[in-house]
Formats: C-alpha cells, structure tokens, sequence
C-alpha cells in the first residue's frame, strides 16, 4: 500500500511539475501518448523482447546485448522503453529497435494496459530498474525478466530490516547478471541466489564505440599534433580548475565538452579564458587552426573527441558524482575527475589500476598536470593501464547471451 501511495503521489507530482518544466512536461506528454504509439506500432501474433533503460547511460549499457539478440533472432521485435526525457528524446529514432516509447508510470492499471498491448516474451531491466508492479505483473504472466549490469550497496532499501516486503520484488527476476561479487553477496544476505556476476556491459559498449569512432577533420586540424587535453561532461567547479592551468600553460591545447551547453553556461566558460578559443559549431578549417581551446557546443561528439587527446578530465566530480570515465579509458589515455567518485565503481578500480587520478582542488591538479607533462614515461604508462583495465572487464555481454540462450 505504501508502495502504491508513493506512485500515486509521484504521478501526481509530475503533472502538476509539469506546467513550470519543459523536462517534466516531455515525461507527461510521452507517457500519455505511449498506449496510441503502441496501438499503432505492435504487429499482433509478433513475438517482442522488451528492454528498460531508466535513462540514456542505461540504454547504452543495455545497447550491446539487445544488438547481439537482434542479430541472433532477427525474426523477433524490439521493445525499447525509457522513463527519462533525457534517453527517450535522444534516442526515439533508434534503428536497433522496432518500437520506442516512454514507460507509463508503475500503476497497476498502467501495468496491465502496457502488457496486454505488448505481450513481451521476455524483459531485460537495465542496471537500478525495480519497478514493482511491473515485475509482480511479469512474474504473474510467467514473462523471463532478467536484470542486466545491475549492481547492489548495503545503503540500498533492499537490505534494510523495514523494508523486507519490498525486497521480495526481486524474486521476481529469472536472473540477476549483476557487476560484482558484493551485489551477490549482499542479494544472497536476503534469500536472492539466482545470480551471477558478470561485469557490466557498458566495457563492451565503450570498444564499440572506440571501434566507431567517427573522425573529425575540424578536431584534427585543431590539434595539429600538439599535446590535447579533453574535459568531458564539465561542470563550473571543475572548469574553473583546468581553465586556470590552461590559460598558463601554452604548450597544452584544451578542448571542452560541457556537460550544458546553454548559452549561458558557455559565455561563462568564454568569460574564463584567456587564450583564442573557437566554438565547434563555429568552427571552419581557417580559425580552428588559430585556436588554442575548442568548445563542443553541440550533442553527439564527446565519445569520438577522447580520441584526439592525451589527458581526459571527467566532470562531475565536485557535484553530485562523476560522468563516464571508461569512455575516455578506452583510448588509453590517463583519467582524471574530481574527489566524489565512491558510487562508481569503474572509478575506483581505474584508481587501483593506477589508469586514473582524483583530485581535490586547483594545486593537486596543477601537481598531477605537471607531472604527466614532464614525464613522458608516466603519461604514457599511465594511459596504457586506463586501456587495459577497459578491455580487461570487456565480455558481459557474450555471458548474458549465452547463459539465457545457450540454456
């Protein structure tokens, strides 16, 4: 009953939010538009797998697998559904898919309408994905549902003596594919042994993407051989960091990919600098090579620019945690971001690799820079761990794959 308040009043919440917030409003307006695209959409007597990705991170670490599925049985749909504005308006047209749609809110109502257009023949929910009724109705439907790259911390609400009922919800899962030994652990703590520990999927992700890298031309000609720092997914904090060491080291080229690119944000950053910069939508062959900083304005070209660079900066670290640190790692180029790391565990073990370095305020920084520019060995020694840990956690998805089908 709380469970089901709780949804209601989130329900509830996010029409009223709705009226004052663009993101809100997509969320809303999808989700009551979701049943007319299905209708429209879903070939009767089609057998549907359907993937869950809370968002666009989750959708990329479910992408490898649900592409391996689809090569394999190409005779049955793709259901991909997100609950986040952030992965749907992305990712709406995705051609790996046959339908694409938010998911409605987890009412019990809602639930059943969904399945009953769709009739999925089996579910993948992608890392924190624990919609409860959702998966009370699967399980009831005798749907497989399996959780994929999802990984388990005794802070969760599973493991808390209150909340015993509520974890009963992941006896639900066929089977738990979760990324470490700990998440197995703490499951068996609660009766949870359908599980296996396989890594996560996103390593396998990333050497896709490295293998797909597009080339730039306009990056390329900015570089021009010269030493390239790359600062992705930055936020005010940590700019206001590297620019300062930028601005007086004018053997280094900067190129920056803000996490917003608002005009707001990017006259800040603008504001900052005291070397000639251009802006990647701005950009011609002619002024990019007068540059020194080249600001990524635009969406789509972060994962590709990591390979025009010799260093790698991860924003978020001074918020509320860092963004994707393995998407610069695979070029094999050492790894710095900021002090708020823990919940990632990619992190942490790229620390212990040695491929990665935390830093805490603008002299650490300087120190670490210093050091990697200096010392050719250590920088150089430095990227081939980050590359390696990548490719040695590579291979959840042919696992997954196997077990569920080669069953």
């Amino acid at each position: 009953m709380v469970y089901h308040l709780f949804i209601a009043i989130y329900a509830f919440l996010a029409r009223i939010y709705a009226l004052f917030n663009k993101k809100a409003s997509l969320l809303v307006k999808g989700q009551a538009e979701a049943y007319g695209l299905l209708r429209s959409k879903v070939v009767p007597g089609k057998q549907y797998i359907w993937f869950h990705a809370a968002s666009l991170g989750e959708f990329e670490q479910g992408r490898p697998l649900m592409e391996r599925i689809r090569a394999a049985y190409p005779n049955y749909g793709i259901l991909l559904t997100f609950f986040s504005p952030s992965g749907y308006e992305v990712r709406k047209n995705y051609e790996g898919a046959d339908i694409v749609c938010y998911l409605p809110f987890d009412r019990l109502k809602n639930v059943r309408k969904f399945l009953d257009l769709t009739h999925p023949c089996m579910a993948f929910f992608i890392k924190y994905e624990f919609w409860k009724n959702y998966l009370d109705e699967l399980h009831r439907r005798q749907v497989p549902v399996y959780s994929v790259s999802s990984i388990f911390r005794a802070n969760q609400v599973f493991f808390k003596s209150y909340a015993k009922n509520y974890a009963k919800v992941l006896d639900n899962f066929t089977h738990l594919f979760v990324q470490n030994e700990e998440s197995k652990r703490l499951l068996s703590s609660i009766g949870i042994e359908k599980v296996t520990v396989v890594g996560d999927t996103r390593f396998d992700r990333v050497l896709q993407i490295r293998e797909a890298a597009k080339e730039l031309p306009l990056v390329e000609v900015f570089k021009a051989g010269q030493l390239t720092f790359v600062a992705g997914s930055s936020w005010q904090p940590d700019e206001d960091l590297f620019i300062e060491y930028f601005n007086a080291h004018p053997e280094v080229k900067l190129i920056i990919a803000p996490h917003v690119i608002a005009e707001e944000h990017l006259t800040e950053i603008i504001g900052k600098l005291k070397r000639p910069y251009v802006r990647y939508t701005q950009a011609s062959m002619e002024n990019v090579r007068e540059a020194n900083c080249l600001i990524i304005d635009c969406f789509g070209l972060l994962s590709s620019i990591y390979r025009y660079g010799e260093i790698a900066y991860i924003g978020g670290g001074f918020g509320v945690g860092i963004h994707n640190t393995v998407e610069a790692a695979v070029y094999g180029i050492p790894v710095i971001f900021g002090p708020k790391y823990q919940k990632f565990m990619e992190a942490i073990q790229l620390l212990k690799s040695q491929g990665a370095f935390s830093i805490q305020n603008y002299e650490e920084l300087k120190t670490l820079l210093d050091h990697l520019l200096s010392d050719k060995d250590f920088l150089a020694q430095s990227g081939q761990k980050a590359g390696e840990y990548v490719l040695s956690r590579s291979g959840a998805t042919k696992q997954i794959f196997e077990c569920i089908f080669s069953a």
